[in-house]
């Protein structure tokens, strides 16, 4: 049976001009976790990322902590985050009283991407789809799907290391689960940076058997390092 190790990035650089690379906290937690599997003396078959830098980067980061070469790394563009930036700032153009007073007040966008979601969830966004810059939710859901698909499909007993973006994983775990689309961002704000998500896979099903673990930073010295952005 196929086992997947499902982690999300690193803290990334919210805040800053270029979201898309990790901020130096982010780097350590893929560090952290790393030299955690290095001492479960866990190995990877094969490691698989989105196409996002601060994906690479966490799994660069990750790998070279645990001794093994980052060259050999496979990429799937299915695992890369929704443009949740381009989702809030359609949002934000169809109701500007709800912009938040300061680009670095994370709670006050995390509100206002919660609303953009459900808004790009149910097709509010755009009065005329074809022509919108913003992936669809239901393009979003295939992409993911199909990319899990991918991962799981064979009966070997590889152990992949698959590092990806909160929404993403959101995503695959609510269809995983068969759960309401509503799910996926009440899913998605709870997934912790370099958080653990294990997956057992068969020919004909994906089983999740643990979520959102963060045992590298499960210690008193290292509780402030837990982040979700």
């Amino acid at each position: 049976m196929r086992e997947i190790y499902l982690v999300r990035h690193g803290q990334a650089s919210f805040g800053t001009d270029n979201y898309d690379k990790l901020s130096p906290l982010g780097h350590q937690q893929s560090v952290w976790l790393g030299e955690y599997f290095r001492e479960r003396e866990l190995t990877f078959d094969r490691v698989i990322t989105g196409e996002l830098v601060r994906q690479r980067e966490t799994a660069e980061s990750l790998c070279l902590s645990m001794g093994r070469h980052t060259h050999d790394f496979e990429v799937h563009s299915g695992l890369n985050e929704f443009d949740f930036q381009g989702v809030v700032a359609r949002y934000l153009e169809l109701y500007p009283e709800e912009t938040p007073s300061s680009r670095s007040d994370a709670r006050a966008f995390f509100k206002a991407l919660k609303k953009a979601v459900t808004a790009w969830r149910t097709g509010a966004l755009e009065d005329n789809p074809e022509e919108s810059q913003v992936e669809s939710w239901q393009d979003f859901s295939d992409r993911v799907a199909e990319a899990f698909t991918c991962l799981q499909d064979s009966a070997d007993k590889q152990r992949l290391l698959v590092v990806s973006s909160g929404g993403a994983m959101a995503m695959a775990i609510s269809q995983i689960l068969g759960a309401a689309p509503e799910s996926v961002m009440e899913l998605n704000v709870q997934i912790k940076n370099t958080s653990v998500n294990h997956l057992l896979c068969s020919p004909n099903a994906i089983r999740l058997t643990s979520f959102n673990h963060v045992p590298h930073l499960d210690r008193t010295d290292r509780l402030e390092a837990i982040t979700y952005s």
